[in-house]
């Protein structure tokens, strides 16, 4: 008898359409001989409803994907998913939720509540993992170098601008603003003078009441993906990100919308520090207690310094996305990734009275 997943997508956060195209992608390379997709979506009001497997997820013409706010209502119980007063008989959940409300652990901890076995790590590790501020003191402590930055609250910026402005100087630009609690570059400004901050700090609060400001690291842009195979985290070969020159970053359009990102793998690097960066991957992966999967994206100095960025527990899986591709290139298919998944989520316990 096949098993039945419920593939989670859109939500309330600035990425509820990436996380449409990343359904997009799993309901086209699941194995339907093992799995039988039951698609549900989040609305960007917070509605659940069923759709068909069939509904339009795609990016089409530059034109991203949405969840309406209408149709067959899903519930979440104790008794676990129901539609129109009928159980749905969901074996595991794969919430491919990005940012706030799914990446963040609050979907984990409905889960868990639940007793629904589910893809991607536990409610803390989901939590500090999105949170970068607490994520790097993790990765500090455990001997994976950061950059150097520091956090503004927003209360704090209304406040007085004076002493965050002085500490920004010091870090010298330029430097970069992000949301603490965002994905997908959204939100995140580079800021090469000290007349920009206001404006990237404002830009930064749309999507969280927390910023980061942190100095720039020039160098490559490295990423490893993490993936638990019976078991055991597994680093897959390293990519380097490559940006058209137009763009100044990896911003959300190079990553999503314009083609202008394309990944070299294997990393044209020394074998050695490629090494060393999966193993700081596997690391950072084992440092925040992550399970099944993470993408992990790191820095890497024209002298060979590692530094690591950032982590994410559910990272991409639309047709564009590096971490497919960064399995493919070590030998392990889509199709095979998913499954891998879906087995983990079945074999451990996220809870607190579990592993």
């Amino acid at each position: 008898m096949k098993q039945r997943v419920a593939i989670i997508c859109g939500g309330r956060s600035s990425e509820h359409e990436i996380s449409c195209i990343s359904a997009a992608g799993v309901l086209a390379a699941i194995d339907r001989i093992k799995y039988q997709p039951i698609l549900i979506g989040i609305s960007k009001s917070g509605r659940w409803f069923l759709l068909p497997d069939n509904y339009a997820l795609a990016l089409k013409d530059g034109v991203l994907p949405t969840i309406p706010n209408e149709g067959i209502s899903v519930a979440l119980s104790v008794d676990g998913f129901s539609a129109e007063g009928k159980n749905l008989d969901i074996d595991i959940a794969f919430p491919l939720l990005h940012g706030p409300y799914g990446e963040d652990g609050t979907i984990q901890g409905l889960l868990e509540i639940a007793d629904i076995p589910y893809v991607g790590s536990g409610v803390l590790a989901s939590a500090v993992a999105m949170d970068k501020s607490f994520a790097k003191p993790i990765f500090a402590s455990h001997g994976i170098k950061v950059a150097a930055g520091f956090v503004v609250r927003q209360s704090e910026w209304q406040r007085g601008s004076a002493d965050i402005q002085k500490a920004a100087d010091q870090l010298g630009y330029p430097v970069f603003v992000k949301p603490a609690r965002g994905g997908s570059s959204r939100g995140t400004t580079k800021v090469k003078s000290a007349g920009q901050l206001a404006d990237a700090l404002k830009e930064a609060y749309k999507f969280d009441t927390k910023a980061l400001v942190e100095q720039e690291i020039r160098g490559s842009e490295i990423e490893c993906a993490v993936l638990e195979i019976d078991g055991v985290p597994k680093a897959s070969l390293v990519g380097r990100i490559k940006i058209d020159a137009k763009y100044e970053f990896y911003d959300f359009e190079a990553k999503y919308l314009d083609g202008a990102t394309t990944i070299e793998l294997p990393a044209p690097i020394d074998q050695k520090i490629s090494d060393e960066i999966r193993a700081k991957a596997v690391d950072a992966f084992i440092s925040l207690g992550c399970a099944g999967l993470a993408r992990v994206d790191f820095f890497l100095t024209p002298n060979g310094e590692v530094i690591i960025n950032e982590l994410n527990t559910m990272p991409g899986f639309t047709s564009t996305s590096v971490f497919p591709k960064m399995w493919a290139a070590t030998g392990v298919a889509y199709t095979d990734v998913i499954s891998h998944l879906l087995k983990s989520a079945l074999t451990r316990n996220n809870g607190v009275l579990g592993n």
